[in-house]
């Protein structure tokens, strides 16, 4: 049976699943699999798809990460912000029909639930750079 959740829970089992697998880089469909059988966790399909893009594309990610970031360096970035920011950019670059102002607040919201007092304000930084290079959308 598939998981009927609102998109905030779905993209907060992805940050789960992405955090765990910035430790152990196992294969998407293994990683889910061990989490459905360890935690009793079914991920649906916004779920599946939004961690197997980023496990995919996560190279790239990252340098859009270090780009965006005045001084920092990838390495001083915690695990938390980095799972956060790089589901953000994924939504944003390969999930048109999700508003930017939505994808940024949730992952702020990811920074403040799970990371430490100045991650939000760092991870909302880099997603407004990026956010601001992005040509605008024309209806």
């Amino acid at each position: 049976m598939k998981p009927k959740r609102n998109r905030r829970e779905s993209r907060e089992i992805a940050f789960e699943l992405l955090f765990g697998w910035s430790f152990n880089e196992y294969p998407p469909q293994e990683m889910m699999e061990h989490a459905a059988q360890a935690r009793d966790l079914v991920p649906d399909e916004f779920t599946r798809e939004l961690v197997e893009r980023v496990i995919e594309h996560h190279t790239e990610l990252d340098a859009m990460i270090e780009s965006h970031s005045e001084n920092w360096k990838l390495n001083r970035v915690s695990r938390v912000t980095l799972a956060a920011l790089r589901i953000a950019l994924c939504e944003l670059k390969y999930f048109d029909d999700i508003p930017p102002g939505a994808t940024i607040n949730e992952a702020v919201e990811l920074a403040k639930k799970y990371g430490a007092d100045d991650e939000p304000a760092y991870l909302n930084g880099i997603l407004g750079s990026y956010a601001r290079s992005l040509p605008p959308c024309t209806p």
